[in-house]
């Protein structure tokens, strides 16, 4: 045999391209097609069912006892969780204190508050003035009447900004412990006082981690605000509660209650969405993309050229 003929014959083929083969996953797709047959058996359960009246939805949707009681429910909101904040921040720096009466101070108020259900805190602030008549704030020409001072709303409001004074605390000292110690050292060295330490370097730090629990305790007072209706302020539940009690329609209103708390907590899930990129700026880790980048992506991924499989005939040519 000649020597090319043999050296031919002895060389190796070559071997054929590796098909890549996506794995199966049945499971998935059985238990999507479950879901999607629940969920399309109840929405067309609740789309046709006539006692959920969808016209006397549509009619209250925007009706002004509605309207009134929305923005009445966003101000006792926004006031509270203002209370809160502030309040926490004291707290947590006290908590934090040196001093051990200061620190006990702190301690004792949260376990207060934290220990007794906001209701219980709702109705003691509304009927305060069966303890204290007057309220004269320590001066004697600093007195008023408790009835005329602590309304309705302002009962409210205390007990629900007191109340979240003592879970922000908390929050906020999860927030300051999580920097580094090395960062308050580095500013001492450099001449800050305490105060300015906390307010120049750990505060702006700790924010990475106080965010994202504050805006879920934003949610959480937007709905824990509903508490107050049993102290006749007027917010969206109770405003709700007056109409069907006038017209019998309870289900209708509720879902009108429900639809609007349903859209104003989506709104602040999307602002504390975008508050934590904001804040997690300059972090080693990649910040999470926005809607529109997860839309861009996926338009720019299906626009895509498919990828070009070689046949096997030419594959064959080539041998």
């Amino acid at each position: 045999m000649p020597p090319a003929e043999t050296a031919a014959a002895s060389a190796p083929e070559n071997p054929e391209e590796i098909r890549a083969v996506p794995v199966r996953h049945p499971g998935r797709w059985v238990a999507a097609a479950i879901i999607v047959v629940i969920a399309v058996a109840l929405a067309r359960s609740v789309a046709t069912n006539p006692r959920f009246q969808w016209g006397v939805v549509g009619d209250y949707l925007f009706a002004a006892p509605v309207e009134d009681g929305v923005l009445k429910t966003l101000e006792l909101t926004f006031l509270a969780m203002v209370i809160g904040i502030v309040l926490g921040i004291l707290l947590a720096l006290m908590r934090l204190s040196a001093n051990p009466l200061v620190s006990w101070a702190s301690w004792l108020y949260i376990w207060l508050f934290r220990g007794t259900p906001v209701l219980v805190q709702i109705l003691f602030w509304y009927n305060v003035a069966a303890v204290y008549p007057k309220i004269t704030l320590g001066l004697p020409f600093l007195h008023a009447n408790a009835n005329d001072l602590i309304t309705p709303f302002m009962a409210g409001l205390l007990a629900l900004g007191l109340n979240e004074g003592a879970y922000m605390s908390e929050i906020v000292r999860a927030g300051i412990i999580s920097v580094d110690e090395g960062q308050s050292e580095a500013a001492q060295a450099l001449g800050m006082s305490r105060l300015q330490t906390m307010r120049r370097v750990v505060l702006p730090q700790a924010m990475r981690v106080i965010v994202p629990p504050t805006g879920n305790e934003t949610i959480s007072m937007l709905k824990t605000s509903s508490l107050v209706s049993v102290i006749t302020v007027p917010e969206l539940l109770f405003s709700v509660q007056q109409v069907y009690s006038r017209t019998y329609q309870t289900i209708p209103l509720l879902i009108v209650a429900s639809i609007w708390y349903l859209a104003m907590t989506s709104v602040l899930s999307v602002g504390q969405y975008y508050l934590e990129r904001r804040f997690g700026r300059g972090s080693s880790r990649n910040l999470p993309e926005t809607p529109l980048q997860k839309l861009r992506r996926v338009v720019l991924t299906t626009r895509r050229q498919p990828a070009v499989v070689e046949a096997p005939e030419a594959s064959e040519e080539r041998r």
